[in-house]
């Protein structure tokens, strides 16, 4: 009987088109967000909304369709409902859908104009994100409490700017970081 003497020859199979990386973007990026809103300490009646800002990054780098842009903020509404710290918690996930929806179309209107390197367009889409998303919220909370529209117009809305302001910064400040960590592209050389 023969010993046959096999050889075998690693092969290197290049991957599919990464059409699922905004998944993993998102994912990872909702949970960071998540966990420092839980962190977060309110200051002076202004917290940053984590959850806004990583979600504006991630629809910023991934230009999901609207469909997928209301899924990431029905996900980030439901994940931030336990560690809200309003009095109508529920009030996120309608307020996330319409950050979330308002992100999408404001990354998909600065392509459609050829601004898609715009430098300030991370502040603007954090911005305009948190505006929508904390005046929707806050109106809510105004209904569910019984408020009058002048506690909403001079209380409230004042504070969703002083927050929009700063997650502005933040989505700014923390885009092009991120921007590095997932869209790095390495050549990988194999030798034979």
């Amino acid at each position: 009987m023969e010993d046959k003497e096999e050889t075998v020859k690693l092969i290197a199979v290049k991957p599919a088109k990464d059409s699922h990386r905004w998944v993993a973007i998102t994912a990872l990026l909702l949970a960071i967000g998540v966990i420092l809103h839980t962190i977060s300490p309110n200051v002076g009646g202004v917290t940053p909304n984590w959850t806004i800002a990583m979600y504006s990054i991630t629809i910023g780098l991934t230009n999901p369709s609207l469909t997928q842009a209301l899924g990431i903020g029905l996900v980030a509404g439901l994940t931030i409902v336990p560690s809200s710290k309003s009095a109508f918690p529920l009030g996120n996930v309608a307020s996330e859908l319409c950050g979330a929806f308002t992100a999408a179309v404001l990354i998909k209107a600065f392509l459609a104009v050829g601004l898609q390197n715009f430098k300030f367009k991370p502040f603007i889409v954090g911005f305009c994100a948190t505006v929508m998303s904390g005046g929707l919220f806050t109106f809510i909370l105004k209904l569910v409490l019984g408020l009058p529209l002048s506690v909403w117009t001079h209380a409230m809305l004042p504070v969703v700017l002083a927050v929009a302001a700063l997650n502005g910064v933040i989505t700014q400040l923390l885009f092009a970081p991120v921007q590095k960590l997932f869209f790095v592209q390495q050549e990988v050389k194999h030798h034979e």
